[in-house]
């Protein structure tokens, strides 16, 4: 048997005691620096109380000292480990204003080292804080406000195409993706192996540029495109006459944005000539409201991202092969956003830049 030290509870310090026990939101430690108390209180020895809950026996010592210098509050001890996370709201702010403030002269962003070494913090503190509060000084993103004084106008008759077309018409949406490289890696690329990706050298030979031309069907995703050496206006009159053709004897509504070679005199002149033929203007820097950009996307990712071509005629040969899979099952894009939802934030948006701290 080990030696006893008797400890006598009062009512309320055992009754505050077992409440510590019970609370099931209780830290782990206090709960059982609370126990070797009851237990204490009960007459059992400090030997068998640290076999009971797997503590030394010197640990049940301290617990008891701690108890008799500081009561039921004594058995409240600071958390061992880091500290420097540990910083009061005050400061929090003070690290939050700065890192959303301009930079030192010299520097393009703040950094958690130099946080810290402003506010007298380490690194790590630094980034815990800014992690919790969404920021992220390193992370830069482009963006391009769209300044076209018709911008509400546009956008509500683009949108108005997609989400309610005109019956008996067809509307496409009709993009060019211009100087699509032939590029050609100096050596091999080593293909993907079991718990290794596939690599390729950085380095490359040019072998030219071609230019592809797209008309997405928004109903269906059907697309019809072509392969150019070049992206001139009568590059672009020869596509749009490819694709009057495929919709012969049919009202097509051609969603476009503001590129010179759309409307060259001689584009003017051949759509007086073809009535039939509507075209609807994207606004000016707002070229991701035209739907075949998105299929670009797709067609960059999933055909020309990792891809050698020994020359432009393998390009085009690889383009033309992806064309014709894509339209064996055409997939469409479903646009949601309502053209009131778009113009509220672009407006928000001019305001926001208008007031922006440089």
């Amino acid at each position: 048997m080990g030696q006893i030290i008797k400890i006598r509870l009062s009512v309320d310090e055992r009754e505050e005691l077992a409440a510590l026990v019970g609370r099931p939101t209780e830290e782990a430690g206090l709960v059982r620096r609370a126990r070797v108390i009851l237990l204490s209180d009960r007459g059992v020895s400090g030997r068998e109380i640290a076999l009971r809950l797997d503590l030394s026996p010197e640990h049940v010592s301290k617990v008891r000292t701690w108890f008799r210098t500081g009561g039921v509050g004594g058995l409240r001890r600071p958390r061992s480990g880091r500290k420097d996370h540990a910083v009061p709201a005050e400061t929090v702010d003070r690290i939050v204003q700065l890192a959303m403030s301009p930079p030192p002269a010299g520097r393009s962003r703040w950094t958690t080292r130099l946080l810290g070494k402003e506010l007298d913090l380490t690194s790590g503190c630094i980034s815990d804080v800014l992690r919790r509060n969404g920021l992220k000084p390193h992370l830069v993103r482009t963006y391009k406000v769209s300044r076209d004084p018709e911008f509400a106008a546009k956008v509500s008759n683009v949108v108005g195409l997609y989400l309610n077309p005109p019956e008996h018409a067809v509307v496409l949406s009709v993009d060019e993706k211009t100087s699509i490289q032939a590029l050609q890696r100096t050596q091999l690329p080593l293909p993907l192996r079991s718990g290794r990706a596939a690599r390729h050298t950085h380095d490359y030979k040019r072998h030219g540029v071609v230019d592809l031309y797209a008309a997405l069907e928004i109903a269906t995703g059907n697309v019809t495109h072509r392969v150019t050496e070049s992206h001139t206006g009568a590059d672009f009159l020869a596509f749009m006459k490819t694709v009057v053709r495929r919709y012969s004897k049919q009202e097509l509504h051609v969603v476009l944005d503001n590129s010179s070679t759309h409307g060259t005199p001689d584009v003017k002149a051949w759509l007086a000539a073809n009535p039939q033929v509507h075209f609807h203007y994207t606004p000016t820097s707002a070229s991701w409201l035209n739907q075949v950009e998105g299929f670009f996307g797709i067609l960059g990712k999933q055909s020309l991202g990792a891809t050698d071509f020994p020359s432009k005629r393998a390009l085009r040969d690889h383009i033309e092969a992806y064309m014709r899979s894509w339209n064996k099952s055409p997939t469409p894009f479903a646009w949601t956003k309502p053209a009131q939802a778009i113009i509220k934030s672009h407006r928000r948006m001019l305001k926001r830049i208008s007031t922006a701290v440089h």
